[in-house]
């Protein structure tokens, strides 16, 4: 009696090309893996840019509805904030702006003060506006209170 000897099993050519395919396949996960990584990092960069934007503007809003004296130092490059208890300054550096001990790290590419619709460049101010880089997407914040009369009475 004569007994099958061959074995069932893959030929050395099926394994090569399997393991070709196989290499291909996560080649491309890889590279498809680092650009959702780039892109997940510029959403994340992008976020926090928006939520550094949004804190200056929301403290400068409370300040200029909170302080009854704002004026700006050219010299200082400085805003600042006054009342008969309370004071607080805004300093204007090239890479970020610091409150007290806030630092909000926006590089700005133009600022403007007013004061009764008119530019100024220096003393009383009712208004900013502040221009971003095209880091924050070109965004201005243009801020403002209302004045009362004794601001014109002095």
């Amino acid at each position: 009696m004569k007994q099958n000897s061959k074995i069932k099993a893959f030929t050395l050519s099926e394994m090569i090309i399997v393991l070709i395919l196989t290499s291909i396949v996560v080649g491309l996960a890889f590279s498809v893996l680092g650009l959702v990584q780039k892109h997940m990092s510029s959403i994340q960069q992008n976020y926090n840019n928006t939520t550094v934007l949004n804190k200056l503007e929301t403290a400068l809003w409370l300040d200029f509805n909170r302080y009854n004296s704002i004026a700006f130092d050219a010299l200082e490059n400085e805003l600042k904030f006054a009342t008969a208890l309370d004071s607080v300054s805004y300093k204007f550096h090239e890479n970020y702006i610091l409150k007290e001990q806030d630092t909000f790290k926006i590089v700005l590419e133009n600022k403007v003060f007013y004061f009764v619709t008119e530019t100024v460049e220096e003393g009383l101010v009712d208004a900013v506006k502040l221009e971003t880089t095209k880091v924050l997407q070109n965004q201005k914040l243009f801020i403002f209170k209302q004045n009362d009369a004794s601001i014109f009475m002095k």
